[in-house]
């Protein structure tokens, strides 16, 4: 992508018009020489986030952008030193431009700019051999400081639990055998997904207008460390891919509908593309760094875009009414199954504290796994896989739970409360349709 020109045409035929003519056209150059200048630094952003591909499998998520620098980074394979050496002099230059008297959305550019190549940085010294804490890792990765639960938190919910899931057994045992009771058979997985993600569709274009060649693909696989994945590819569509080596219970059916499609990460990535890379020619989000404060914002806005695509009863409604018959299952079970999800959900920050002990060697594999048994409530075997995951992924957990707080707080900050479903649209539009990185919440 070329980066886009301002042309600035300017007649004077008085003095007063060529002093009004003045301020205009020198904001205008302001603008358009910090734009140069990010226009400049955005290539060799890109370019280095491909470098560090070449050393992590994982880092790049998404590009799209010419097919030349990617191939140049496979030929190059920079060492890691030289890619923090040519990553260096550009943080010092972004630190050293001034964008506070620029209009927001270039401030937000910017300081978007700043935060990634940071991260990049501190991923290039981790995959080097620099130790992170849990914490410090999360801070240089995500731009944020996660919260810690202490064991009582979460004890305090799953005694609630207790009380509520049938059955003989630890607390444990009877959520696993409790969620078995909603499994979708894999002879009906792919209609059920296809319905609901028919349905997130619709609700979301209702509020955001989207190409009208925007598609996604959806595929089954296997062996994998995650759930489910989505694979930007560009030119607004996305490859979706379910593992269905887990079982898919039908509360999560929604919720892959939601996060990965509509209006999780196929919109978000479609408006990124649109109004930056191709209105802007904005180079820099052409590619998706996984370990950066992006995906802070992507896994926080596609786990929020389900409440807001579901507000208050509806996706209880809509999954007793046609999910659960369409599933084969006992839709008399649907309203008492959503009580009993949402009051799990907030268990969520306990695989934070079981990956935060984990990775800083506080505890074992095992007692990891143990510790997402008793206060996650997670079969063995998912306790077990999670496990993997924080290898493979580290601090990233804090994305899925952090994200959606810190994502929700601010769109309600702006007005976009539950009871009021079109401030809310409004506010998470324009959040996943701008570069706001996680420090700009607050």
């Amino acid at each position: 992508m070329r980066p886009q020109r301002l042309f600035i045409f300017a007649m004077s035929l008085s003095i007063a018009a060529s002093i009004g003519y003045s301020k205009d056209s020198n904001s205008a150059k302001s603008q358009h020489g910090l734009n140069a200048k990010l226009n400049r630094i955005a290539e060799s952003y890109v370019q280095l986030v491909l470098a560090v591909g070449q050393h992590d499998s994982n880092y790049v998520d998404a590009f799209y952008g010419p097919k030349e620098w990617l191939a140049e980074a496979k030929s190059a394979k920079k060492s890691l030193d030289a890619i923090r050496q040519a990553a260096l002099p550009l943080a010092a230059e972004l630190d050293s431009l001034d964008s506070n008297h620029e209009e927001e959305i270039l401030q937000l550019r910017h300081q978007y700019l700043k935060k990634q190549l940071s991260s990049l940085i501190a991923r290039v010294g981790a995959l080097g051999g620099k130790k992170y804490s849990f914490d410090e890792e999360a801070k240089a990765f995500y731009d944020v400081d996660p919260p810690i639960f202490p064991e009582e938190h979460f004890q305090k919910l799953v005694a609630e639990l207790d009380t509520i899931i049938p059955g003989k057994g630890s607390i444990s045992e009877r959520v696993e055998n409790y969620h078995q009771q909603f499994t979708v058979t894999p002879d009906k997985v792919d209609t059920v997904l296809r319905v609901a993600i028919r349905e997130c569709r619709t609700r979301t274009k209702k509020y955001i207008k989207l190409s009208d060649n925007e598609t996604f693909r959806l595929e089954y696989v296997h062996n994998k460390s995650w759930g489910a994945y989505n694979w930007y590819k560009g030119n607004n569509e996305s490859l979706i891919q379910i593992n269905t080596d887990r079982p898919i219970h039908l509360h999560s059916v929604i919720d892959l509908a939601a996060h990965e499609g509509y209006p999780g990460h196929h919109v978000y990535n479609c408006l990124l593309e649109t109004e930056f890379a191709s209105k802007r020619g904005w180079v820099e989000f052409t590619v998706s760094a996984l370990f950066s404060p992006q995906s802070l914002i992507s896994e926080g806005t596609a786990n929020f875009g389900i409440e807001v695509a579901f507000p208050g009863k509806e996706r209880m409604e809509f999954e007793r009414d046609v999910l659960f018959p369409l599933a084969g299952l006992d839709k008399n079970q649907a309203e008492n199954y959503s009580k009993v999800q949402a009051l799990i959900g907030k268990l969520g920050y306990a695989e934070n504290e079981a990956a935060r002990r984990y990775l800083n060697g506080e505890i074992s594999r095992e007692d990891a796994a143990q510790w997402l048994m008793h206060y996650a409530l997670m079969s063995p075997e998912s306790a077990h896989r999670l496990t993997h995951f924080f290898d493979q992924y580290r601090s990233y957990i804090i994305n899925y739970n952090f994200g959606l707080d810190l994502v929700k707080q601010y769109i309600e900050h702006q007005g976009g409360t539950e009871n009021n479903p079109a401030k809310r649209w409004e506010e998470f539009t324009k959040l996943i349709s701008s570069p706001r990185l996680p420090s700009g919440l607050r």
